[in-house]
């Protein structure tokens, strides 16, 4: 296939670098699942959306047009257009993840031990966990008191602010340490975060992490049981950059799958009267099996078709299944791009490459296709025409290898309702590492593509 950056005239070249300089931002303010729904909110509310509960308490009518969104939880959203037609004959939906792989938090963190502090964590999603070692970490989440009083938290972003971390052997004591394999070279329960060595004075017991919860009271008026009621990430320090000596690649934490969250949400918003009723899902825990309240499993989704059938008039207790069932979907997630440094795990043939477009990708799951969602052909041919009309690179890819390993996305769950639906993204370079890699041209044919195909399909 043609590298995309051929085609492009100096209007293309100008678009990329708006809409990369965007996602950048978007990517520093967005760290975090609540972070993000924060910002989706956000934007969605300056171009016009309303929440879906004042439509409801209002008992007021959804009217064609209307843009509105449903906030699950603080950590997933769902947005709507209503369109022309009637919403029984189906939705376009694009749906993304705004969840990464990272450390948590346990319940009780803070502990001390020879004069250290540290916060014990557990890791959430699938990680190298060798990776997170020596790097400058930072903190975010919230902490609820028992009154029901939100702290919100970020330490280490500010370039004032200190930064944490975790710590490694070093290679003059390492010689059994490197007998192990790379999945024991770091155990889950060694990933505790050093965050303190200076000892409170006149504290004979704990005089370090004393001082630790002496500074949280100070700064956040918090207290050591407040953690219990506390949702803290440790997430990889620093801004989104430029990536390559001819910036044609951008390096940040959580591209999987903040690149499509992204790429959908802003061809969602620019979507404009369209004949079919639109949607956008970006949702959490898919990391973890989109498991949860605020995952894909749960029925925040189908619940909020149903509240706005009724407030369309249809109270059918079978309009939500007849929408499911005449709707298509791309599931907006990320892909393996080729690296030529790994090329024993890739099938040359089926691979996704950088520059080359977005991905769309039949069926994950892993081996003999086990637990994946499997497009068909007739939809397959639907979606090519679209992307062909619209000028979008488009390519078609696998997860490897067969017998290499695979993935799943939340594209399976939206099947289970019987809806058309394949997966589309961004092919990334080191995906799930700290940093990960993308192309500018794939993010710009991310956003083309979920446009033609919200407008077109």
């Amino acid at each position: 296939m043609e590298n995309s950056w051929n085609k492009y005239t100096e209007e293309d070249l100008k678009k990329i670098e708006l809409i990369t300089s965007d996602y950048k931002k978007f990517l520093n303010s967005c760290k975090t699942e609540r972070e993000a729904t924060k910002e989706i909110i956000k934007r969605a509310r300056s171009k016009g959306f309303k929440d879906l509960e004042d439509f409801i308490n209002g008992n007021k009518t959804l009217m064609v047009g209307d843009k509105i969104y449903v906030n699950n939880k603080d950590k997933a959203v769902a947005l709507f257009v209503i369109g022309e037609e009637d919403i029984t004959k189906g939705i376009n939906i694009l749906g993304a993840h705004i969840d990464s792989p990272r450390l948590d938090l346990k319940a009780t963190p803070l502990y001390e031990d020879t004069s250290f502090a540290y916060l014990d964590t557990h890791y959430y999603g699938g990680i190298k966990k060798y990776q997170w070692v020596t790097l400058p970490l930072a903190l975010h989440g919230i902490v609820v008191k028992k009154d029901g009083t939100k702290i919100e938290i970020v330490i280490g972003e500010d370039k004032n602010d200190p930064i944490v971390g975790i710590t490694d052997l070093l290679p003059h004591l390492g010689a059994e340490q490197m007998k192990k394999t790379a999945s024991k070279v770091i155990e889950g329960e060694n990933l505790d975060i050093l965050i303190g060595s200076r000892p409170l004075k006149g504290k004979k017991e704990n005089p370090v992490k004393e001082n630790i919860l002496k500074l949280l009271k100070e700064k956040y008026n918090l207290e050591e049981d407040d953690f219990l009621s506390a949702e803290i990430e440790v997430v990889p320090q620093g801004e989104a950059r430029d990536f390559g000596l001819d910036q044609s690649m951008i390096a940040s934490y959580g591209q999987d799958d903040r690149v499509c969250a992204y790429t959908s949400l802003e061809a969602f918003l620019e979507i404009e009267n369209p004949k079919r009723t639109t949607s956008c899902i970006l949702v959490d825990k898919e990391e973890i099996g989109s498991v949860g309240s605020s995952g894909m499993e749960s029925h925040f989704y189908d619940n909020a078709i149903q509240e706005i059938c009724l407030l369309l008039g249809n109270n059918s207790p079978v309009a939500v299944r007849r929408v499911l069932k005449n709707s298509r979907m791309l599931s907006s997630d990320v892909n393996a791009a080729y690296d030529p440094l790994y090329p024993e795990v890739m099938d040359k043939r089926s691979s996704s490459y950088f520059g080359q477009g977005v991905v769309f990708c039949k069926y994950t799951g892993s081996r003999g296709k086990s637990g994946s969602n499997d497009a068909s052909a007739e939809y397959i041919a639907k979606i090519r025409k679209v992307m062909d009309d619209a000028n979008v690179s488009f390519q078609l890819s696998e997860l490897g290898k067969v017998d290499a390993g695979g993935g799943g996305t939340i594209a399976y769950i939206l099947a289970n309702y019987n809806v058309e639906v394949i997966d589309c993204g961004v092919g990334v370079l080191s995906m799930h590492a700290p940093w990960e890699i993308t192309s500018k041209a794939d993010i710009y044919e991310a956003y083309k593509c979920y446009k033609a195909f919200l407008k077109n399909i």
